[in-house]
């Protein structure tokens, strides 16, 4: 038998944790943590999902579509309103677009935060 397990958190490595608490926080509306500061930040989920970032000394950007630099990680974020206005509004804050996009432009899109790490808006 598998053990119960539940997901209680997810943390990103980067240079500057609380930049980049600060562009999630305004993209999802998530509160910050109230112990967060310049080594270790955090945002708080309703269902108790909590997503770190960890200041990593010499941090290397993941690459994408590439893996010079591996992504380890890739998150998806679903969003209720239309991909265009989305994405707009997430390059407003700080986020990138790589030319390369695997999905149909309809369905998802691949964007980058401030750090580099790619996600995924997919319409829900």
């Amino acid at each position: 038998m598998p053990l119960q397990m539940k997901l209680s958190a997810i943390t990103l490595d980067c240079p500057d944790p609380l930049a980049l608490a600060a562009f999630y926080q305004q993209a999802t509306g998530l509160e910050l943590h109230p112990k967060s500061d310049a080594e270790f930040a955090g945002l708080t989920c309703e269902n108790g999902l909590f997503i770190g970032f960890q200041r990593v000394h010499g941090y290397r950007a993941p690459s994408w579509p590439g893996q010079t630099a591996p992504q380890q990680l890739h998150v998806c974020f679903d969003v209720d309103e239309d991909l265009d206005k989305a994405e707009a509004r997430l390059l407003e804050l700080g986020a990138g677009r790589p030319d390369h996009q695997p999905h149909e432009a309809a369905r998802a899109r691949v964007l980058t935060d401030p750090a580099g790490h790619p996600f995924c808006i997919v319409r829900s």
